[in-house]
């Protein structure tokens, strides 16, 4: 039993059989901390950027907080080898990192930097190779001579090292804007320009004039990525992990848009300038979490956003005849646990009063109807009340057997849904989240020929697509192993559309974590939301 503990020593004196016995122990800090983000267009990634002519012209530069010292105690290449090192780095001169974080706040707010990595997790060979796996471009390294202490003077020090430090990418016209920064900070003798991109797709670091690496950056990344393949491989459908590891070594061009409409027209702001604002009820229920989104989303589009909670229409305080619209959301209902979106359906289905109230909302004309995620789960759980939506599937466990939350490329089809108009034929990245994303046609759902009567029917919205804009079942572009790409449906008369994607995350540029860097303020997928305020008038 703990009797006492001296705070300032660390010193915890025990009780033992009516004897004390003490134990010191050093004292350790540890701090948690957080700061406002002022202009999230004003992060960085550690993903080394090409613009879109291909253009390499940067540079990389090298900040070594540790200053030379390549202390390797306690880092992963000594636990590797099973060490523990002599000496672990450590922050010798707080003022050495005050003037980084200043020097970099001060580069950031005039947009000099492209990317961004620390060292301190894996050493600089790990911050260089991954900045290169992330980007998809290779590299030419010169490794500086920074070493100071006797017993490191070795490459093996300087590339695993784990002092704090980082790595910048710079365009060429503004390294020395960069550096000037850096000496305005007291950091002139740690700031070293060590490389560049190269078109060849290949790692080379030179040290001492020697080329010591020279790999092709697919090999090596296949080797930094088999770990977790072969965990992946036993813990999830080895077949989804498998097509995952085989896509590294493939010539991926990455994520793109193209968008068949303008995305910063307005096309509902006419309607806006009425000053008259429908309503509509953003459809939640226990878990659900997207619920905000969706309503920022509509409201941006020009419509009255209502929360409505399952609980409110089962106890009578809230009627759907009251709105023009009903969004039903995604975000873990019911703990997402297995069939939580058919579980939401059947408190509808089995409360008659309800049942009725949102039968007649579905057959009015005058209404329009979307589900995402869980709430596309629920729709098509309730398709024996929505008129024209007897083909639609079940969404099932996802073929990769676990959660997938990602960013995804999908095509949208040509379809009557009223929130996809003019929206036909674009490739567009989406943000995906979900455990039960796989449309099963037959048994409980759809009829067997599903696949085959959507494509003649023309009710199929969006696909999945891989970065070279083919509709696949392949994964990961495929999250969930849907067959023909199928990420989307509505009904024939379009005014109930159902997908699994998350529009409403990303209907600023900024929301998306990809998205072209001449954005504007308005995402490509504002437009669902717009077209949504037409269809209303």
């Amino acid at each position: 039993i703990p009797v006492g503990k001296d705070s300032m020593s660390m010193r915890t004196e025990w009780q033992q059989g009516g004897e004390t016995r003490a134990v010191t122990s050093p004292m350790s800090l540890v701090i948690s901390a957080f700061s406002p983000v002022l202009d999230v267009r004003k992060t960085l990634t550690p993903q080394l950027r090409v613009d879109s002519s291909g253009d390499h012209e940067s540079e990389l530069l090298y900040i070594d907080l540790g200053a030379g010292k390549n202390r390797m105690g306690g880092s992963v290449l000594a636990q590797v080898y099973q060490q523990l090192g002599k000496v672990v780095p450590d922050v010798d001169d707080p003022e050495l990192l005050k003037g980084f974080f200043n020097a970099l706040q001060s580069c950031m707010e005039a947009e000099y930097i492209l990317a961004y990595h620390d060292r301190s997790d894996g050493g600089l060979f790990t911050t260089l190779v991954e900045m290169s796996f992330t980007g998809h471009v290779g590299i030419d390294i010169q490794l500086p001579e920074i070493t100071r202490l006797p017993d490191s003077d070795d490459i093996t020090g300087l590339l695993f090292n784990e002092e704090l430090g980082a790595v910048l990418q710079v365009a060429l016209v503004n390294v020395e804007s960069v550096i000037a920064k850096f000496a305005e900070h007291g950091l002139t003798d740690i700031v070293h320009r060590i490389g560049r991109l190269n078109k060849r797709d290949r790692i080379n670091i030179s040290w001492r004039g020697n080329l010591v690496i020279d790999e092709p950056r697919s090999d090596l990344q296949q080797t930094w990525a088999e770990t977790s393949y072969r965990l992946q491989g036993l813990r999830d459908n080895p077949e989804c992990a498998e097509q995952e590891f085989e896509r590294i070594v493939l010539d991926d061009p990455g994520l793109s848009l193209s968008a068949s409409f303008d995305l910063n027209e307005d096309i509902a702001a006419p309607f806006i300038a009425t000053g008259v604002r429908p309503r509509l009820a953003i459809l939640r229920e226990q878990g659900v979490n997207g619920q905000l989104e969706m309503a920022a989303a509509f409201d941006r589009a020009g419509f009255t956003a209502v929360d409505v909670h399952m609980s409110d229409i089962i106890a009578g305080r809230t009627d759907l005849s009251d709105f023009k619209g009903l969004a039903a959301c995604g975000g873990f209902s019911y703990g997402d646990v297995l069939g939580a979106g058919e579980g939401w359906a059947k408190t509808i289905l089995y409360n008659s009063q309800v049942r009725d109230m949102f039968a007649r909302f579905f057959e009015r004309p005058d209404s329009f109807s979307l589900g995402v995620c869980n709430g596309c789960q629920m729709l098509s759980n309730l398709k024996s009340l929505i008129p024209g939506a007897e083909i639609w599937p079940h969404f099932v466990r996802n073929a990769s057997e676990q959660f997938e939350a990602r960013v995804a490329l999908i095509k949208i089809e040509s379809s009557p849904s009223v929130l996809l108009q003019g929206m036909e034929g674009s490739y567009l990245p989406i943000a995906v989240a979900h455990g039960e994303g796989r449309a099963e046609f037959g048994d409980d759902g759809g009829a067997k020929d599903g696949p085959a009567a959507l494509d003649q029917s023309g009710l199929a919205t969006m696909r999945y697509a891989d970065n070279s804009r083919q509709v696949t079942e392949d994964y990961p572009a495929n999250p969930n192993g849907s067959p023909g790409g199928l990420a989307g449906l509505t009904t024939p008369d379009g005014r109930v559309t159902i997908m699994m994607p998350h529009p409403e995350r990303v209907f600023r540029s900024v929301t998306n974590s990809w998205y072209p860097r001449d954005s504007k303020e308005d995402g490509a997928w504002l437009r669902l939301f717009r077209n949504a305020r037409i269809y209303i008038q």
